[in-house]
């Protein structure tokens, strides 16, 4: 996972909303990374799970990545969970929910409701608080945050 946050923070980097994803295959060892690239690239579809279940496929070349393990920064969304299945991913773990869009657990449960043809094992929590970090600092960069102010 500790990967996966490196990756968020390339994106940070780049202007891109910090997220990064790294797949491992059933040796744990690095197939695919990506991190947030769809202002960079002008691509929609260029999310950090997106770009590393593209490199790690090429790579091996084989669309089929059964047997692997996906680490990802944020719960991903609905076509990253669609991606997810599609391309056979075994387990994803991720860090921090995601209450606006998450598609495995938050708003939806894609892979794993037995809907569709792929199931797919999750953990959530791992390293939460570093996904949330880089998401802040990403917001102050817009400067969207707003101060919260306390009463003593």
């Amino acid at each position: 996972m500790q990967l996966a946050v490196e990756e968020a923070l390339k994106a940070l980097g780049k202007g891109e909303v910090p997220v990064g994803c790294v797949i491992v295959d059933e040796n744990g060892v690095v197939i695919g990374r990506g991190h947030n690239l769809r202002e960079t690239t002008y691509d929609a579809t260029a999310h950090a799970e997106v770009v590393a279940i593209r490199e790690a496929a090429r790579g091996l070349q084989k669309w089929r990545l059964s047997g692997s393990t996906l680490y990802v920064t944020v719960e991903p969304c609905v076509m990253c969970m669609g991606a997810i299945v599609l391309a056979r991913i075994e387990r994803v773990v991720f860090g921090a929910r995601d209450t606006k869009a998450g598609a495995l657990v938050s708003k939806y449960s894609i892979g794993t409701d037995g809907k569709l043809n792929h199931r797919v094992q999750f953990t959530e929590g791992v390293l939460a608080g570093n996904a949330r970090t880089c998401s802040r600092a990403f917001s102050r960069t817009l400067g969207v945050e707003r101060l919260r102010v306390s009463r003593v």
